[in-house]
């Protein structure tokens, strides 16, 4: 292993030193610009410094150049820049740095410099703790992500399975509620479905711990889920659901890490990761939820119960608010189940009313949830949005549990937005009289006859899942602005983070801000890069131009000559989005260039497209475009588009997709974009190329 102090010499005289192989791996949670862009300054500052550098990107497209076995056995160090989860295993017996992705773009040279006096990595320990300075995502975030992400197929396949089964094979009982016949093909889907659903818990739990104590986590961290999900273990007539599994995740996972650090003979080291780690984490965890935890959560199911007993001739519009509020809380948790289990308690007796209110606020959360997705499609990861619409469907069979990805990822946003659209819901049910004989919920109950005051039950049912997606989205939206204020302020002390999504992912890199590196200040750089470029910037791109032939093809063909102009006429943004929306047209693949303009407005509305440093990307998904098309314009002055770093944008670019074509080909063309974008050499030779043919031949270095 190469030391800190540099490379090891090689060679039969010993003269010669061998050459520093580095290597890297990028990563954020959407995937787009940042992983790119940290690769992209890592790769360049490895080449500044004659050192090689292979580095794997792990997009949203997938994971590229990749590292393999080869790669890593002759590595001196890695560098992980990530802000999700990476496995580290492969690196076992090499110096491993982990930062936030945020490191990897403004200081890559100081992580060369950092990485060979990293801790060495070893087989079957801990994930390597996020180096000082790299805290864009902290390591309990992290892991919370990577628990939703391994939940989520969970929750799909289990919900859907139940909610097809209820669809084509329920009828309501009112001796037994829904029932689907015993021994039927139908149960048997239920079963199928059940078991996804029984699953999802443990598993939320299991991977938090995984992504915190590695694999001697994953044990204590499925069983201690298991654990909190299952009350009878602790005399609790509920579990304690998601909110439960993430406390054993964290808890699994952190007393792994301290286990870890016990001091042991070297004969018993071999065996602590598969055997006496798991089992002394997993009888800890288990008891101690057992024993300490399970108590408080019996003892809150009881009182509620009895308090709400208490509520029954209270007005019908505060009980109803109040068992919304408890429905829409933990989702299959112990409140949320007290509220269910009192109504149902209460239907024998003759009061259906009270299970009515219960059975309207149940969906709201699903339905909100997944409403939410599709009014701001922005906010959300394209995971995230096909989760919304399998959550939609579950919402209308009456699963809660179709929320619980929401708001197992964003806590802080989404349960307050439950819990107001399920207080809508139930007091509206509750003030209207309706009544539900079956203990379930959802529209399902009412198209099956159940529901009494049917009409009502929806106008509840529709208005709190309303409420619950616009607060939703309100509180999302507000705190990524807080986020990019934030990002605005780093920027400007040298501590930029960068902001989620592509649009401002540039501004957030920090190019030319004073602190990361021999860049300072934006007009030195501008003047310094022209005078080494703007003499042979032209005869470059010419020069490639001819190379190329004048018919060169950018992005896949989806930019040519055709969707390209030297200098732009417009001078404020709405008319330069015209322009270029015109330019696109040229191709024959906009059939409704007013459509087109029409929603690129819209998406500025949301949050503008200028990224800084003279850049501005201005893009659209719409069935207004029959294909992909990109188009390329430059502006002289330059049009003022609201970029954070106050620069107008003399280089734009348009991109337009049609919706089906909105995922993979949209993400790729932005992540190719803004990686070569952050060249500052490209950037001046396409602002010195001279005609179209020149400007064409630049463009062509996209790759």
């Amino acid at each position: 292993m190469t030391s800190p102090a540099g490379p090891p010499p090689t060679g039969s005289g010993g003269g010669e030193r061998k050459r520093l192989q580095l290597l890297a791996v990028t990563a954020c949670p959407t995937g787009i610009a940042h992983t790119y862009m940290a690769a992209e300054k890592l790769a360049q500052a490895a080449e500044s410094r004659g050192i090689e550098m292979k580095v794997e990107t792990q997009g949203s497209i997938g994971a590229e150049n990749v590292l393999d076995d080869n790669d890593v056995k002759h590595a001196d160090g890695i560098i992980i820049a990530a802000d999700k989860d990476v496995d580290l295993s492969r690196f076992a017996g090499k110096r491993v740095l982990t930062v936030g992705v945020a490191e990897g773009i403004h200081h890559p040279e100081r992580l060369i410099e950092r990485v060979m006096a990293a801790p060495v990595h070893t087989a079957g320990g801990s994930p390597t703790p996020p180096a000082a300075g790299g805290k864009e995502r902290s390591v309990g975030y992290k892991a919370l992500m990577n628990g939703v992400s391994y939940m989520i197929p969970f929750v799909v396949v289990g919900g859907l399975l139940i909610a097809i089964s209820l669809s084509l094979g329920g009828h309501t009982d009112p001796s037994g509620g829904l029932v689907i016949p015993k021994d039927s093909f139908w149960m048997d889907i239920n079963n199928v479905g059940v078991i996804g659903f029984t699953l999802m818990v443990p598993i939320l739990s299991g991977y938090i711990a995984y992504a915190i104590g590695d694999r001697p986590a994953l044990v204590p961290g499925m069983i201690g889920g298991w654990i909190a999900n299952t009350g009878e273990l602790y005399d609790s007539k509920a579990g304690a659901g998601f909110i439960g599994a993430i406390v054993t995740g964290f808890l699994a996972g952190y007393l792994v890490l301290w286990i870890k650090k016990v001091k042991v003979p070297k004969f018993v080291q071999p065996i602590m990761p598969i055997i006496v780690i798991p089992i002394l984490a997993t009888t800890a965890l288990g008891l101690f939820f057992m024993y300490v935890i399970g108590k408080p959560i019996s003892w809150v199911f009881e009182h509620l119960t009895s308090w709400l007993s208490g509520m029954t001739g209270t007005s019908a519009i505060l009980l109803g608010a109040i068992l919304g509020l408890m429905i829409a809380f933990d989702m299959g948790g112990p409140v949320n189940k007290t509220a269910f289990l009192f109504g149902a308690g209460l239907i024998a007796t003759g009061n259906q009313t009270v299970m009515g209110m219960c059975a309207a606020a149940i969906p709201v959360m699903p339905l909100g949830q997944g409403l939410a997705t599709l009014i701001r499609k922005r906010l959300y990861t394209e995971q995230e949005r096909e989760t919304g619409l399998a959550s939609l469907f579950m919402g209308c069979f009456g699963i809660s549990e179709g929320a619980i990805p929401f708001a197992a990822a964003r806590p802080a946003q989404v349960i307050p937005a439950n819990m107001l659209g399920g207080a809508v819901a139930g007091a509206i049910a509750g003030v209207a009289g309706v009544e539900d004989a079956v203990p379930h919920g959802g529209p399902i109950v009412a198209v099956l006859g159940a529901v009494s005051g049917v009409p009502m039950f929806f106008v509840a049912v529709v208005i709190g899942s309303v409420v619950t997606a616009l607060t939703t989205v309100a509180l999302i939206d507000l705190s990524e602005r807080r986020l990019r204020g934030m990002a605005v302020v780093g920027t400007g002390t040298g501590a930029g983070t960068g902001t989620a999504g592509p649009e401002s992912a540039l501004v957030g890199a920090g190019v030319g801000v004073a602190g990361t590196g021999p860049v300072v200040e934006r007009g030195a750089v501008r003047e310094s890069a022209a005078a080494t470029t703007s003499a042979d910037g032209a005869a470059a791109a010419k020069s490639a131009t001819a190379a190329e032939g004048t018919t060169a093809e950018v992005l896949s063909g989806y930019l040519t000559e055709q969707t390209l102009k030297v200098e732009l006429d417009a001078d404020d943004k709405e008319s330069a989005i015209r322009e270029m929306a015109a330019l696109l047209a040229r191709t024959g693949r906009v059939a409704d260039v007013g459509e087109l303009v029409a929603t690129a407005l819209r998406r500025e509305a949301q949050g503008t497209t200028g990224l800084g440093e003279e850049i501005a990307i201005p893009h659209a998904k719409t069935d207004a475009v029959t294909a992909p098309v990109v188009g390329f314009a430059r502006s002289a002055e330059g049009v003022e588009w609201g970029s954070l770093d106050g620069t107008k944008a003399r280089l734009v670019f348009m991109i337009a997709v049609p919706e089906a074509a909105a995922g993979d080909e949209h993400l790729r063309i932005l992540a190719l974009l803004s990686r070569k974008l952050m060249d500052a050499g490209f950037r001046e030779r396409l602002l010195a190329a001279g005609d179209e043919g020149a400007v064409l031949g630049v463009l062509g270095e996209i790759r």
